[in-house]
């Protein structure tokens, strides 16, 4: 019976990540950074590891776009999980199974030695909400790694909302995505309580932000007056735009 289970969610993952790619290879996507060469995809990516969060409701958006990037996801150890888990599988992404409740412990281990050749990614707000509200989790990772947290803010044009709990977003084919990510944010090694408040809070005010930012772009097409854009080809041909220096997030 176990054995029939494993076969059908491996072959609902394999069907979950074609229908994905498919869908999600419609898009006109494009990007912003303060500093491009935090992307995985860069050239030098890799050179530095890093922490990347982002909103649950955007989770296609990252399998597609940085599919084999030396990426390992933290999922939880929830019977949801596991078709996703297969679904990441196929996108060449590594995972972890664990949470704050939930095998919290052995996924730290194990983030930790994944750490040690790739970079990580969390959603913080993930598995099961409130939606777009931050857990210390991906705080004491970053603190106890020393390694940089870099937030993405997601948006499409006008999606469609599924009715869950983080009110899923499903793409309009052949419409806009944004993506526009952040510096490179240090956080103390001594994380105590009131540090750890200070920063949650903070990060999460400034994703919902960035989300927010991506969301309006990619209804309307215009993000910054300005703007310089340049191909970077590593960067799967994105439209790439430079964010003015002084825009760039400060995380006290």
């Amino acid at each position: 019976m176990e054995c029939l289970q494993s076969l059908l969610l491996r072959g609902g993952g394999l069907f979950a990540s074609t229908c994905v790619h498919h869908w999600m290879s419609t898009l006109d996507y494009k990007a912003a950074y303060y500093d491009p060469t935090v992307d995985p995809a860069y050239p030098s990516g890799n050179a530095h590891k890093r922490l990347y969060i982002f909103w649950h409701e955007y989770i296609p958006f990252m399998l597609f776009l940085r599919k084999r990037c030396n990426l390992t996801m933290l999922l939880s150890r929830h019977k949801d999980a596991e078709l996703l888990g297969h679904v990441a599988d196929q996108f060449g992404f590594g995972t972890v199974r664990g949470s704050s409740s939930r095998g919290g412990t052995e996924a730290l281990l194990a983030m930790m030695e994944k750490s040690k050749h790739g970079h990580l990614t969390i959603t913080p707000d993930g598995p099961r909400g409130p939606r777009r509200k931050l857990s210390r989790g991906c705080l004491f990772l970053a603190s106890k790694l020393r390694i940089p947290i870099v937030m993405i803010g997601m948006g499409y044009d006008r999606p469609w909302r599924a009715p869950t709990w983080d009110k899923f977003a499903i793409p309009r084919p052949f419409s806009r995505a944004c993506a526009i990510v952040s510096p490179e944010i240090f956080v103390p090694q001594k994380l105590d309580a009131g540090i750890a408040d200070c920063f949650s809070t903070a990060l999460e005010t400034s994703m919902t932000q960035l989300c927010e930012l991506a969301e309006d772009w990619a209804i309307s097409g215009d993000l910054h007056r300005g703007e310089s854009m340049m191909q970077l080809g590593p960067l799967n041909d994105l439209c790439y735009y430079a964010l003015p220096q002084q825009a760039v997030i400060q995380v006290q």
